[in-house]
């Protein structure tokens, strides 16, 4: 049997992030998936910024010191020949807690990372980053939960954020591009309906061939959600229907 260091040290891939950090990428890991009409096998990877100075064995041989039970670690699924296929689909898909874990009918979450799966399976080749720290577009569950309280007083989901002293959107997908830098090169499909999420990952260097909308699963209690996206966040207009 091979030793336990050098086995995990050969899953574990250093790649530069900036002047004082490096981001550790472990895998990949064969997950067979099943969630509703969906089943396949993917390869996961997970992430973490990381000291420079630190090699790949310090990094594993310190993880009983990092706590990282009390944070948020971000994650890829990846299907067929991502690094080589000359067309793959990636979702940049934010934690949603109540919406991807509880089912949630105030978002549309949910839905959009299981119909990731499925579109990213029936094309044959993607990627879905599964990024932490975006809870409620980056203010954290325990303030989505205040901004949920101003929503059932008639605020919209902007309104709330913003009545929390917040931004309408915080998140970041720096690192989550470095990650997708390191496992392809060429050109890459983003399902999403947002055309400024695009242009902010074009920005920080994502090569693309353009986007997918993924628009579905509405219900009455998410409409409003739905219709705030469009009109306040430049989402894709589409008729919003059940």
């Amino acid at each position: 049997m091979k030793n336990i260091l050098s086995i995990l040290l050969e899953k574990t891939n250093l790649v530069a992030y900036n002047d004082f950090q490096n981001i550790a990428i472990v895998g990949p890991v064969k997950l067979p998936v099943k969630q509703c009409d969906v089943e396949a096998t993917f390869n996961w990877y997970t992430w973490l910024p990381v000291d420079k100075e630190h090699s790949k064995e310090e990094v594993i041989t310190s993880l009983n010191e990092m706590n990282l039970a009390f944070g948020q670690q971000s994650s890829v699924l990846v299907y067929g020949d991502f690094a080589n296929s000359d067309n793959a689909l990636i979702r940049m898909h934010s934690i949603c807690h109540t919406g991807d874990i509880f089912g949630s009918q105030r978002c549309d979450c949910g839905y959009q990372l299981h119909e990731s799966m499925k579109m990213i399976v029936e094309h044959g080749c993607g990627a879905i980053f599964y990024l932490a720290d975006h809870e409620g577009r980056g203010i954290g569950l325990f303030s989505k939960t205040f901004a949920y309280l101003l929503q059932e007083e008639g605020f919209d989901t902007v309104e709330a954020n913003h009545a929390l002293g917040f931004e309408d959107d915080t998140r970041s997908y720096e690192d989550a591009i470095k990650v997708l830098g390191s496992m392809r090169t060429k050109p890459v499909t983003l399902i999403t309906n947002n055309p400024k999420k695009l242009d902010a990952l074009q920005a920080h260097g994502l090569l693309t061939d353009g986007h997918v909308p993924l628009w579905g699963g509405v219900t009455d209690t998410n409409r409003h959600y739905l219709q705030t996206k469009v009109e306040k966040s430049g989402h894709i207009q589409q008729k919003i229907t059940r």
